[in-house]
């Protein structure tokens, strides 16, 4: 609240009015025959007189000393002189005809040239000045001490108008009237809340106050009250969540006071208050996310965090990867391995975690011994991840399913597979091989990969093993396995552009591979041998950059996908591109039988669903 300019000016007026006043603003009576007093009005009290004011209609009431009347007989002078004496000792001086100066303004009214009755004015005067100079510094009941001493400027201007030190006097208590006027408006303003932080309030009237006297503790303590307001509103904002308005309200607050040392205290209160809160909502967020359903609501919680938080704020980015993480791989991790219980006490493969993400598929238009079924090359992208075993299923694995479903894989029923002859070189139909035969239907070791088995077996396997776990298991689509075959990488061979697999990377035909009669590959990566003439056990090579064995070699394997001659139309979201019916499969991924061309990252090739080979197997994904 600003003052009116007529409030501000009356201070100044009242003062202006007994300015230049010489003698006492009445004559004297004549002079009686004792020292008695006998007050013109009532003792102590100052004379009334009215002015009117830059023009305004309304007259306002100016103040004025007038000193009570004193009669002094000429023959009781002396008598006079002692009991204004007493009367400055006892520090009577003004209020009634017994004190001091009024006596000895009557014996100057009777003899101009008393210098007795002059000297005991200016003693009278040093205590006057004292005293008011005394009450002007007094910080208690302030304004009943400022009123004490404007009536002392008042008498002081009718006993001595032209003394400099009563005119100081008299621009003191002017100053300090119009401060306290603005003080008790700022502090009027702060009970009404309105601390004036965009003009027109409290910070104005106390500022108004310190112009006029720098050192006014009071206006600086009522500085002091609206920061303090301001830090409350701004810490009323924090613990509503509201974080912009409470920077808001604590940047006008250290606009108040240069270098206030609250603001600082503040600012750590509502960033405690700040980082509470984000705690508070990242538990929150936390504790939904183990919930079936709490995706939704996390993410709600992640929303009000990111409103609230500083960048790089710690919470915020636990909470966030989190959400990523379950976004992506519900309770998983990326890398994760684990295998899941069977019904039947024992232990499914194990499986890793593929990460969500994109790559391009299929060859580009001028990759060397590309064929038109691997292309065009195109984008696809996985939004969420999945879990693939870590190696193609073995024998143990194949044989308890069999067993447990009693189950009849199709080269048993057929009666026949395809495997290696070592005496020709080349690979033929053999009687008596089923998914316990090895390449060259020798019996197969547990840990062999199961190969000689059909899709069908391979689905079959699938279909028991998520009846075994009451999980989703099923063969990975096609872009499901370059993706995890390329583990990031984008060259022409799963380990890049090099012409030559990395030494321990994979079973593959390498020049140095020797069969068991001793024969060499006339197709083969020259200088490449890997000690294998026929597939090796399962994780016998160091994984790739996923953490998955035998992608690119060992025994090609069985996708869901059926079999298109190109990838025109094929979907971009990597699921399987699979017509219901169909009789031609898809296999993926080199074997240690494949020519080098065969081996690259983009080979695919057509199998009939009823196929069964020493060159193929499997290996299965699992939904996360």
């Amino acid at each position: 609240m600003r003052l009116p300019r007529l409030y501000l000016l009356l201070p100044a007026l009242w003062l202006l009015g007994v300015t230049g006043c010489g003698a006492p603003a009445e004559p004297p009576a004549p002079v009686p025959s004792s020292p008695s007093a006998t007050p013109r009005q009532p003792a102590g009290e100052p004379g009334e007189g009215t002015v009117t004011i830059e023009g305004q209609d309304e007259a306002e009431t100016v103040q004025r000393w007038t000193p009570p009347s004193v009669q002094i007989d000429p023959d009781q002078r002396a008598q006079a002189r002692r009991a204004a004496q007493a009367a400055l000792r006892e520090g009577r001086l003004y209020a009634t005809g017994d004190d001091a100066i009024p006596i000895w303004l009557a014996l100057l009214e009777q003899d101009p040239r008393d210098q007795r009755a002059r000297a005991g004015l200016r003693q009278a005067r040093t205590a006057l000045l004292a005293q008011a100079d005394a009450l002007l510094q007094q910080q208690l009941q302030q304004r009943q001490a400022l009123a004490e001493a404007a009536g002392i400027a008042l008498v002081l201007l009718t006993i001595a108008p032209e003394d400099e030190q009563v005119r100081r006097l008299q621009r003191q208590v002017e100053t300090a009237q119009r401060a306290v006027a603005f003080n008790r408006a700022g502090e009027d303003d702060l009970r009404a809340g309105r601390i004036g932080e965009e003009g027109d309030g409290a910070l104005d009237n106390f500022r108004e106050a310190l112009a006029l006297d720098p050192d006014n503790a009071r206006a600086r303590q009522g500085l002091a009250a609206a920061e303090s307001g301001l830090i409350a509103r701004a810490e009323n904002a924090a613990r509503a969540g509201d974080f912009a308005t409470a920077g808001t309200w604590l940047a006008e607050a250290s606009k108040v006071r240069d270098a206030s040392p609250t603001i600082a205290d503040a600012f750590e209160r509502i960033e405690a208050v700040r980082t509470a809160t984000l705690a508070r909502l990242r538990d929150q967020g936390l504790r939904d996310l183990a919930t079936p359903q709490g995706l939704k609501a996390a993410r709600e919680k992640l929303e009000a965090a990111m409103r609230i938080a500083l960048p790089g704020d710690a919470a915020v980015a636990l909470l966030r990867g989190r959400i990523e993480l379950a976004t992506h791989y519900g309770s998983f991790r990326p890398g994760q391995v684990f295998s899941d219980a069977l019904r039947d006490g024992g232990r499914g493969p194990q499986m890793t975690v593929v990460p969500h993400g994109g790559f391009q598929m299929g060859a580009g238009p001028s990759e060397p011994g590309a064929s038109d079924a691997e292309r065009p090359s195109h984008y696809v992208r996985f939004e969420r991840g999945f879990a693939m075993a870590i190696t193609e299923v073995t024998v143990a694995d194949f044989a308890r399913f069999v067993k447990s479903a009693n189950a009849r894989p199709r080269a048993t029923r057929r009666g026949h597979s395809i495997v290696y002859d070592e005496r020709s070189g080349n690979f033929i139909r053999r009687s008596g091989v089923d998914w316990q035969s090895d390449y060259d239907g020798g019996r197969a070791l547990a840990n062999h990969p199961v190969m000689h088995v059909s899709v069908r077996d391979a689905e079959a396997y699938a279909n028991w093993l998520s009846e075994q776990t009451g999980r989703s298991y099923r063969l990975p689509s096609e872009a499901e396995f370059e993706y995890a075959l390329r583990a990031g990488s984008s060259g022409r061979f799963p380990w890049g552009d090099a012409g030559l697999p990395p030494e321990d990377s994979g079973n593959f035909t390498g020049s140095q591979d020797v069969s068991p009669s001793g024969r060499h590959w006339a197709n083969a990566f020259i200088g490449y041998g890997d000690g294998y003439w026929g597939a090796a056990p399962v994780g016998s090579f160091r994984p790739n950059a996923w953490g998955l064995h035998d992608m690119s070699g060992n025994l090609s394997e069985w996708v869901a996908d059926c079999w298109h001659a190109s990838y025109r139309r094929a979907p971009s979201d990597g699921v399987a591109w699979f017509n219901p019916g169909c009789r031609g499969r898809v296999i993926r991924g080199g074997n240690w039988a494949n020519a080098p061309e065969q081996t690259r990252a983009a080979w695919r090739q057509s199998q009939d669903s009823d196929t069964t080979s020493g060159r193929i197997g499997f290996r299965l994904v699992r939904g996360i």
